[in-house]
């Protein structure tokens, strides 16, 4: 499943979200590609969505989710990928 949190992390003057699978890299990167975001929106295992998206996501099929939630679903699927981890 696609998992979406709300978007309030700001960045360079606008809202984003993040945006996940709770399964596999294959059918977040399918995700996004149906919604037409680049593939340079993905950063180690997310996607940043701007919030002008976000309605657009959750019509495709996203669903909402806390932050929280999006963390310990990454880590349960062995998906989770921090600066650290990245390179082991």
């Amino acid at each position: 499943m696609v998992l979406i949190d709300e978007p309030r992390w700001w960045h360079k003057g606008r809202r984003w979200s993040h945006m996940i699978s709770d399964t596999d890299f294959e059918e977040l990167h399918a995700f996004a590609e149906q919604a037409g975001i680049p593939r340079r929106g993905f950063h180690r295992d997310h996607y940043d969505i701007p919030e002008e998206m976000f309605a657009e996501m959750l019509e495709l099929g996203a669903a909402v989710a806390p932050s929280t939630t999006l963390v310990k679903a990454l880590r349960a699927a062995g998906l989770r990928r921090t600066r650290d981890t990245e390179n082991c």
